[in-house]
């Protein structure tokens, strides 16, 4: 996208003021730790300039009596200062133009993943990038963090509740020690220990329970066998005979787990962190770059008066965040100037669910497994009675359309958020009978036939055996690509957000055209020697959490233990053509041109879980070169041979493939040339098609531009 389109000058900019002392709940204080000007090793982008950059922390407060803060749980059990208000202190990495009046006015609030930091770099449109820290519960070298307090009851002791999760040899990546001793408890893929630590090491007080299989689709456990509690002790054993050296983030077994079988433990936990404030910490970091001049001590804000709009962008956990917060009403200021909307603009991706942050005992992440939260509260954005779980209407809109401040939305997901992270209920509700449509402020996108997050684009036959941290998956990886459509989607969202430019047209799976099917529906082909997919499907679960859990809003605390399974909530995934492609949704030029089917799912080929979902991983399998090996093999897709007759068919089909994404807007012009250029000559490396002298002449020219290329 231009600067000359993107661009405005800096006068035309409103100058609002949040003037200290005035607000309810805010940023205080504005800590620069770092300033690297010029950065980037000085180079200059586009009209833009050169790009400064800013690392520190801000300090905040916020009003426990407020409305808006009433909802982050426990907040009026955690500690206060001088003048009533709850603290944090929050990382953040800022980049700039150093010449604020090339900017083009729009923020960038990226939200960090896991705690790692983003750095959007120097742009030639002068965009402004914003990562700031929301997680409380990162308790290693992770860079962007939130500090928040931990609660307590009124007379200062610690409040306990329990807490269900399972263990299981996951293969690579497993929690259970190599020679089987010990087992790490841990939230989420890749998170950090729990921090919450036993409220008594007593094994009497807990409960180890083995069986013998655990499945996705059905989420049965089958034949429990309770550990004696003399047997396994909260501690370490992989250096230290049972029971180990006393630890409050692992557990060891007396003889070792059995690695053939998945544990539950349920035990009781204490202290737990307000980890709602990172909520609020989000929202007032962008409070106070986008509006405030400086900081209470008079510390400037390094980009005051040059931001007109700003765009939240959070990628899988960190879009379920973005979801979150707009659910629980974080879209609205919370200061003096009530009302003011946070966001014009927001691109959760491959974000699935909510992000289970807001009750007691809680995590920033996991990644949908059994007893993990995410799927329950309200994961639709119109207005929707769910009848299968007896709650009241809701939407995710409804706390930010009673303030007016809801942003525009740009939702873009993929095949695996359906088959492994639960996609379905927002899409046609908890009973799958009905298309719930979208509202005004909702763009909704999909791209078919994709891992979580996308592949690598490459045009081959044999791409690198993929692997998981639930194991190494049995096909090889996905290269079908995300990344082109979504930052297509993302200048489109821009001229929404600026220009009001209508985006291009919703595209996702429905029911109402049959793109939207049960498991059992599936028109998968039999391919020789490739799994099925059926069975796969990482089934919604209906949980009983007791009487003091808020459903709808995935808040207040847990009593139950452990957790019980009420039921299964019917799970839906995109229909399949012939070849095992997915149909609904936007296609890359690989999924109109395939070289095999291209899968959301994979299967785990080690560990606990061998044969069931390899989680967020898709997996890839090849069309037969020729007819006759095809036959030979009984494969019923037709053959590269079949399908690509010559060089010269396939080169008008794909130019016209990408020509038509292009003006429908989604994909980039420069990424269509990079895309079409790569697919030629892959298949001409590859031989996929058979070559003709166009073929020739194309080679020909991509020879003469290389060296003119090098001459310059």
């Amino acid at each position: 996208m231009s600067t000359l389109r993107r661009g405005l000058a800096l006068a035309c900019f409103p100058l609002a003021v949040a003037a200290a002392g005035q607000a309810d709940a805010r940023v205080t204080k504005l800590t620069i730790t770092s300033k690297i000007s010029p950065a980037y090793n000085g180079q200059s982008f586009g009209q833009a300039g050169q790009y400064e950059t800013y690392t520190g922390a801000i300090t905040g407060e916020v009003d426990p009596a407020d409305r808006r803060s009433a909802i982050i749980q426990d907040i009026a059990l955690a500690p206060r200062n001088a003048r009533g208000m709850v603290e944090y202190t929050a990382t953040f990495f800022l980049t700039k133009p150093i010449d604020m009046s090339k900017s083009s006015g729009i923020l960038f609030q990226q939200v960090p993943n896991r705690g790692g930091r983003i750095d959007i770099g120097g742009r030639a449109a002068g965009d402004v990038g914003l990562s700031s820290g929301w997680q409380g519960d990162m308790t290693g070298t992770q860079v962007e963090r939130v500090t928040v307090p931990v609660a307590k009851n009124p007379d200062g002791s610690s409040i306990t509740g329990p807490y269900t999760f399972t263990i299981a040899d996951l293969g690579s990546g497993s929690p259970i020690s190599a020679d089987g001793s010990t087992a790490t408890i841990y939230a989420g893929l890749n998170n950090p220990s729990i921090p919450y630590a036993p409220a008594t090491s007593d094994t009497t007080q807990a409960e180890l329970t083995s069986y013998a299989t655990y499945t996705f689709n059905t989420a049965q456990l089958t034949d429990p066998r309770l550990v004696p509690s003399s047997d396994w002790a909260f501690g370490d054993c992989t250096s230290t005979p049972f029971p180990g050296a006393a630890s409050g983030t692992r557990i060891c077994v007396k003889g070792g787990f059995d690695k053939s079988r998945i544990y539950r433990l349920v035990y009781r936990v204490k202290d737990p962190l307000v980890l709602g404030l990172g909520l609020a910490a989000f929202r007032d970091a962008a409070s106070f770059f986008r509006y405030a001049t400086q900081d209470d001590f008079g510390t400037p804000n390094p980009v005051a008066g040059g931001i007109r709009w700003t765009i939240v962008q959070g990628t899988s956990q960190s879009g379920n965040f973005i979801k979150t917060m707009i659910h629980l009403g974080f879209t609205e200021d919370d200061s003096a100037f009530r009302g003011r909307r946070i966001w014009d603009g927001a691109i959760p991706f491959i974000a699935a669910r909510q992000n289970p942050i807001d009750y007691r005992f809680a995590i920033s992440g996991g990644e949908g497994k059994l007893y993990e939260q995410g799927t329950d509260p309200v994961v639709w954005w119109e207005t929707y009675t769910d009848v299968a779980r007896g709650r009241a209407p809701a939407s995710m809109l409804d706390r930010c359309r009673a303030s007016g401040t809801c942003p525009k939305i740009t939702e873009v997901n993929g095949s695996a958020e359906y088959w492994n992270l639960r996609m379905s209920p927002g899409i046609v509700g908890t009973k799958a009978d009905v298309d719930i449509p979208l509202p005004s402020e909702v763009r909704r996108y999909y791209v078919p036939s994709t891992s979580h997050g996308g592949g690598n684009g490459a045009w081959t036959l044999t791409p690198a055996q993929t692997g998981s941290t639930v194991g190494t998956c049995v096909l090889p990886a996905n290269p079908m690509p995300e990344q082109p459509i979504l930052r297509a989607l993302t200048d489109a969202t821009i001229e929404w957000v600026t220009k009001d430019r209508e985006m291009p047209a919703s595209a996702y799976p429905r029911l109402a055209d049959a793109t939207m099917v049960p498991e059992s529906a599936l028109n998968f082909p039999n391919i020789p020697g490739a799994p099925n997919p059926r069975g796969l499907v990482n089934t919604v679960i209906d949980y009983d959490y007791g009487t003091s859990f808020n459903y709808n809003d995935m808040a207040g605390f847990i009593t139950n233990a452990p957790i019980v399974v009420r039921k299964l909530i019917p799970t839906y995934v995109p229909q399949v053509d012939s070849d095992g492609n997915e149909i609904p949704g936007i296609k890359p030029l690989m999924a109109e041109m395939p070289l095999g089917t291209y899968t959301g799912w994979n299967v785990t080929a080690n560990g606990f879980y061998k044969g069931q979902a390899c989680a967020f991983t898709g997996g890839f399998i090849p069309f037969a070169k020729t007819k006759a090996e095809r036959l030979a093999s009984g494969d019923p897709r037709p053959s590269l041979e079949e399908r690509y007759p010559s060089f010269t068919a396939f080169y008008f089909q794909a130019a016209a493939v990408l020509n038509r994404l292009v003006a429908q807007r989604y994909m980039r012009a420069e990424d269509a040339a990079t895309e079409f250029n790569a697919a030629l000559t892959s298949v001409l490396a590859n031989a996929f098609v058979a070559k003709d002298g166009f073929a020739e002449a194309y080679m020909a020219r991509r020879v003469r531009a290389k060296a003119a290329m090098e001459e310059n």
